[in-house]
Order: C-alpha cells, then sequence, then structure tokens
C-alpha cells in the first residue's frame, strides 16, 4: 500500500479569515460559513469536515486552540489566529488563483474576505487575478492562432477556453464597479 499523501492546504486557509477580527469556537465558525449572505452560496463544508480542517491548521500551527470553560455548559475548544496563520491568510489573499476552475470556488471565497478587509484590499485582489486572466487569454489565443478557424474541434475548445476566460474579464469589471 502507497502511502498516505498529504494534500496541502489551500482553499481551507480561508477559515483563518473568520479568525482576523478575533478569537471563535468552531460552532460558530460554522455559523459563519452557512450565512447565506457569506460564503453559503459557494463553500459548503459539514460541521464534521470544519472541525477536520480546523485540526489541520492547528496541526500546521496557524492556529492555536485552548478550552474555554462555560458555566453550565460544557467546556468548548477556542481558536485563535497565530501570527504564522495570520501571514499564511495573507498571502493566499492575495495570490490570484492560478487556473481557470479555481475562479468558480477558490476566488469567490478570496473575492468575500478582501471585500472584509476593505477597498484596497479588494481592488488589489481584483487587479491581480485580472492581471493572470489577461495572462491566460493570451496564452489560449497564442494556442488558437497555430489552428485554422473553424476547422477541427480543437480550435472550437480553444476558443471556447477564449470566451470563457473574456467572460470572467467581464466579471472582474463588474467586481470592481461594485465598489
Amino acid at each position: 500500500m502507497a502511502p498516505m499523501v498529504r494534500r496541502s492546504l489551500t482553499i481551507e486557509l480561508a477559515l483563518l479569515g473568520y479568525l482576523r477580527p478575533g478569537p471563535l469556537h468552531g460552532y460558530q465558525i460554522y455559523q459563519q460559513l452557512g450565512d447565506p449572505a457569506g460564503l453559503k452560496p459557494v463553500w459548503y463544508l459539514k460541521q464534521a469536515q470544519l472541525y477536520a480542517l480546523l485540526a489541520k491548521l492547528e496541526e500546521a500551527g496557524f492556529i492555536r486552540g485552548s478550552i474555554q470553560q462555560q458555566e453550565a455548559r460544557p467546556a468548548r475548544r477556542v481558536f485563535r489566529l497565530t501570527e504564522t496563520g495570520q501571514e499564511a491568510f495573507q498571502n493566499w489573499l492575495f495570490s490570484p488563483v492560478q487556473k481557470p476552475r479555481q475562479m468558480r470556488q477558490e476566488f469567490q471565497v478570496k473575492q468575500y474576505f478582501a471585500r472584509r478587509e476593505g477597498r484596497e484590499a479588494y481592488e488589489r485582489l481584483i487587479a491581480m487575478q485580472r492581471q493572470t486572466c489577461q495572462e491566460w487569454q493570451a496564452s489560449q489565443e497564442a494556442i488558437s492562432d497555430q489552428v485554422s478557424p473553424g476547422s477541427t474541434y480543437f480550435w472550437l475548445v480553444e476558443q471556447f477556453r477564449i470566451r470563457q476566460i473574456q467572460a470572467m474579464l467581464d466579471w472582474l469589471d463588474l467586481c470592481q464597479e461594485t465598489l
């Protein structure tokens, strides 16, 4: 049997954004994840998945958990962002997604937290992602230029990709307009 390969934390780093304003216990994070005005439309986690991700983030040193005693209720675990977690979140937040398919979920989550950070953070994220999308588009156009228009299935696939990226750029313009 092959050894288990540990997947690196990527979108899971978004959970650190919930802890930026201050400590929370797991159920508070779960409630925020389920908020229809928040990330619920793009990212669903079962409660057990959330706690597993929090354990990974703690193991990686991004958060620190402590037990908080309550009067007439069981103790609960409260999580705080570490300095390492703060840095990891900032690096994640301001790194454009590297593949068009990541726009649907990961970029949407980044956008949510960048808006919470403020106008400057939001504009920075949009500008960085726009530049990345323009690079994708130029690359796809160069590939498409190597094929005769309309002659092959491959050309049609490349045209789909180019138009999909153009739609992403148009949507980023819309994001910018909402400021």
